[in-house]
């Protein structure tokens, strides 16, 4: 049975494109439109073996979403990478101090992106 990733994240485009990275690696993907939305999803859907997070968001941004999820004991122990344009090293450990598991920078390449996810829910 093949892994299943939850992306969550504003942009269409974006949720395209990992759609495509990720189901063409072989894996399930779900989609949220924002940290609420998947929030959730989390609850309502299948459990995901690991989470793929964009930071700027509205309604619930990725960090009150990386915090919701860790605070939930069913689901502290699911990997969440933070996909987004930002780069910078305060954000980077706001978003870790929150309980991120890694970190990718956008525009992203789909053979990094599918290998860190398969570090994570190794």
């Amino acid at each position: 049975m093949s892994k299943v990733i939850l992306t969550v994240d504003d942009s269409r485009t974006m949720r395209d494109m990992l759609n495509l990275a990720l189901v063409e690696a072989g894996y399930r993907v779900t989609q949220a439109v924002d940290g609420l939305q998947g929030l959730e999803m989390l609850c309502a859907a299948e459990t995901p073996d690991v989470i793929v997070t964009d930071l700027n968001m509205p309604k619930l941004d990725g960090f009150g979403f990386i915090e919701a999820v860790r605070k939930d004991a069913r689901f502290r122990a699911i990997p969440i990478l933070v996909l987004t344009t930002e780069s910078d090293g305060e954000k980077k450990n706001r978003a870790r101090q929150a309980g991120a598991t890694g970190w990718i920078v956008k525009p992203f390449d789909s053979l990094k992106l599918v290998e860190a996810i398969r570090r994570v829910a190794a």
